[in-house]
């Protein structure tokens, strides 16, 4: 029983060969052998064999076959990250852990060994248990989740970021800017119990401060403004004589632009509607090969923009008084305007060959302006002219050319030009043209610039004459042509290196303009109020240009009423167009057209839609037309007379007729159809008509005072004892602005 061996099988196998059993019995006595049975589709490439048999060849039977690996190890190819360093590292350490050196066979045998038997297991010669692929690959992934989170956290930080902040800018603009939400930047405002839109305009120190509480960095951008200020004042020191700009000005009809005629040789006035002039005029003439560039101004009192546009301008004032009308109302604005410049002026007193002139009472009256001629012991320089007999004109030219040489007039010829835009327009087949006082360096084709809102490259130059010209020094004026669009009478005009520049400089400005208008601060939010008590006149102006556009509203806005206002929704220029039309028709607009036409599908558009055109050449028409609108809207006033009173003395009911107020005639007459109220305590109950008064039963016309009668009215019966009939008349008259 002792010598009896028995071979405990957990695999599951019900035969054995005899070669397995033999190699058993080699084994201890009371050696339990667990072994697997092998699969029978083993993996391609390699060979399994029993877990019982040694690895030894003593301990292999005689020809018994030991398998190899036929597949020869990769070559390992270079390590170029972290990643494989650490993984080979721990194949490494996996490696030592099993008792492998590394070399093939002893890797074989080392795995036979660790197969786990019941007599190792009862044994001491186990080693300690070692850690799996399995779990070393759940430690892996373990640390790649460490890894991520820390990651993530590290995202999570908030990014502090540069934000650029202009003097204005909107709630949008701001939180796009921060890369926050906006609704974000809404809800912190309203925290702090300021409500604002997303389309809220912002002034820059609350969008300073909104930014840092936001944990950003704000920065100040610098206005377009300062960056073209900078550009005005980088001027080098090669400085050259120029010749002066010279603005003539003066009350309407004293001869400014015929002056101007004989001096240039030209004739101007016959070319402005009603003898007026009615636009800016630059033109450059040369006497004794001295330059000088004249700016004549209109004198009527609308073009009071104008008249102030050509004072900041200029270096010498010419003021231009008839002698035989005096000083008047604009010749005292011009006055005013070039001491506010503080330039000097020359005083021509002109039409001095007519009979009534009287040169010394002109010369007496400006001194109440101080303005002292130099034969009363003053300073200011004053010729007696006439421009029809071009008497004394050279003493005038001489007098400029005077005042130029004391003012020492210098300027860079070198640098890049900057002017002023005098006028502009839209001509058909060149498109915008702006005429331009060049103030200081030269302008050349091909330049790029900027002036006001607008942008573009000089494509053409035009000088006074008409001609086609390279360049323009300084003090010329000249026509340019290649601006984006049509440029504002007094804009600034500043030539650029590049196109980016002009482009983003006229952006920055565009930005400014949109978003600088009631910024939101923190002390005051804005608030409008509009008063709907007024009636309003919608007005749309289309001009030639943009000067005589600007002086319609200027003189426009000067008219006033309690009732009644005008409202100018669009002023341009450029022809009548379709849209104008249509804007007309849906503001219910009066449309007018100064110097321009209407386009043929304007025109048919407005036939069609029944919109009067308005064309005028002449600006006192045009007020004149807006006042009889004016005048239109307002309500006519309304007279009203009591004719007679009759108190109500008794009520009766007439078949046929029903409620009769018996009542007596109090005061005055009351007659049949007048006007009629009730009034009880006071109150005035019905308005109405009457209908028909009795007397003894029969109907009468009229009753008189201190006679008795029934009366009817039209649609009330509800008479009371002591009631009071009133009859009365109205008159109706029209009112004007």
């Amino acid at each position: 029983m002792d010598n009896k061996k028995t071979k405990l099988t957990l695999s599951g196998i019900a035969k054995k060969s005899i070669k397995n059993i033999e190699l058993a019995k080699t084994q201890s006595k009371n050696s339990v052998v667990i072994e697997k049975k092998p699969s029978k589709f083993a993996p391609k490439g390699s060979f399994s064999r029993p877990a019982s048999v040694r690895s030894t060849p003593a301990a292999s039977p005689k020809g018994s076959f030991v398998p190899r690996n036929t597949l020869s190890p990769k070559p390992s190819s270079p390590i170029t990250n972290d990643y494989e360093k650490r993984k080979l590292a721990e194949q490494r350490a996996t490696r030592r852990l099993k008792g492998e050196s590394g070399e093939k066979g002893k890797s074989e045998g080392k795995k036979r060994e660790l197969k786990l038997t019941v007599s190792r297991a009862l044994s001491d010669q186990i080693e300690a248990r070692t850690r799996s692929l399995a779990s070393l690959k759940r430690a892996k992934l373990k640390e790649n989740r460490e890894l991520t989170k820390e990651e993530i956290q590290e995202n999570l930080k908030p990014v502090k970021r540069d934000v650029n902040i202009p003097e204005a800018i909107t709630v949008r603009e701001l939180a796009n800017r921060m890369a926050e939400q906006s609704n974000n930047v809404i809800k912190f405002l309203f925290g702090m119990g300021v409500t604002v839109t997303i389309n809220q305009t912002l002034a820059a120190d609350t969008a300073e401060y909104l930014v840092k509480e936001f944990g950003h960095n704000p920065i100040r951008e610098t206005k377009a403004e300062e960056i073209i200020q900078k550009i005005k004042e980088s001027r080098s020191e090669n400085l050259k004589n120029r010749p002066p700009i010279v603005t003539v000005m003066g009350h309407v009809d004293h001869g400014k632009t015929s002056v101007l005629d004989v001096l240039r040789s030209a004739n101007v006035v016959s070319g402005e509607f009603g003898g007026i002039t009615q636009h800016i005029g630059a033109y450059q003439i040369e006497h004794e090969s001295n330059k000088i560039t004249f700016i004549d101004t209109p004198g009527h009192a609308a073009f009071t923009e104008m008249r102030a546009r050509g004072s900041k301008l200029t270096d010498v004032v010419v003021l231009v008084v008839a002698a035989d009308d005096g000083v008047k109302p604009q010749t005292i604005e011009s006055i005013k305007h070039a001491k506010a410049a503080k330039v000097p002026i020359v005083v021509a007193i002109n039409k001095c060959d007519l009979p009534d002139a009287d040169p010394q009472k002109i010369k007496n009256q400006l001194l109440e302006y101080e303005l002292i001629a130099e034969d009363l012991s003053g300073d200011t320089l004053m010729v007696e002219i006439s421009a029809k007999t071009k008497k004394n004109l050279d003493k005038l030219v001489e007098s400029i050319v005077l005042q130029a040489e004391i003012l020492d007039l210098k300027t860079d010829y070198e640098s890049k030009a900057t002017g002023i835009v005098l006028e502009s327009k839209i001509d058909t087949g060149r498109g915008a043209v702006a005429t331009v006082i060049v103030t200081s360096g030269t302008i050349k084709k091909g330049d790029f610039f900027v002036s006001g809102l607008k942008w573009g490259k000089v494509r053409a130059l035009i000088n006074d004459k008409g001609q086609n010209i390279d360049e323009a020094p300084p003090s010329s004026p000249v026509e340019i042509l290649g601006i984006n669009g049509a440029a504002k009478s007094g804009d600034d005009f500043i030539v650029l290196d590049t196109e980016k520049e002009a482009k983003t400089l006229s952006a920055n400005r565009a930005e400014e303009n949109k978003t600088g208008g009631n910024p939101l601060t923190f002390a005051t939010q804005d608030s409008a109020f509009v008063d709907k008590s007024a009636a309003e006149l919608n007005i749309i102006i289309k001009s030639d240009v943009h000067g005589s556009s600007e002086a319609i509203k200027n003189a426009i806005s000067q008219i006033t009423h309690e009732e009644v206002k005008p409202k100018i929704i669009l002023s341009d220029i450029g022809m009548v167009t379709e849209t104008d039309v249509t804007l007309a028709k849906a503001s219910n607009a009066v449309l007018i057209a100064f110097n321009v036409k209407p386009s043929k599908e304007a025109k048919k558009l407005a036939e069609n839609e029944k919109i009067k055109i308005s064309s005028y050449n002449i600006i006192y028409e045009v007020l004149d037309y807006i006042k009889s609108r004016m005048s239109g809207l307002l309500a006519p006033d309304i007279q009203e007379t009591i004719s007679g009173t009759a108190q109500i003395l008794e009520i009766f009911k007439v078949s046929g007729t029903g409620k009769v107020a018996g009542s007596k005639v109090t005061e005055g007459e009351i007659a049949s159809g007048a006007n009629a109220r009730v009034i009880r305590d006071g109150a005035i109950i019905y308005t109405g008509k009457i209908s028909t008064i009795f007397r003894e039963k029969d109907q009468a016309k009229q009753v008189s005072n201190g006679q008795e009668c029934g009366i009817t009215l039209k649609d009330f019966i509800d008479f009371q004892k002591n009631d009071i009939i009133e009859a009365y008349s109205t008159t109706s008259t029209e009112r004007t602005v």
